[in-house]
């Protein structure tokens, strides 16, 4: 039997996804500031493109964020 779908902490998960995502992405930066002149430039696309990932990720995180709330006010 499936169970029901409870959306009640979906708002939580995605924060939380949210506040992860923020932290990989400034490690990330610091990374870059710090070592951007000892790394390869290969490796400098690599941090950038993924970090432009996850600026996707978090307009994305927030835009089901406000779905779930509008969701939760009906």
């Amino acid at each position: 039997m499936a169970k029901p779908d409870n959306r009640e902490d979906n708002v939580e998960h995605l924060q939380n996804n949210i506040n992860n995502t923020i932290e990989n992405l400034e490690e990330a930066e610091d990374y870059l500031s710090e070592y951007s002149d000892e790394i390869s430039p290969q490796e400098r696309e690599a941090i950038q493109s993924k970090n432009e990932r996850r600026r996707e990720s978090l307009d994305a995180f927030r835009s089901e964020i406000k779905d779930e709330a509008a969701h939760q006010n009906e």
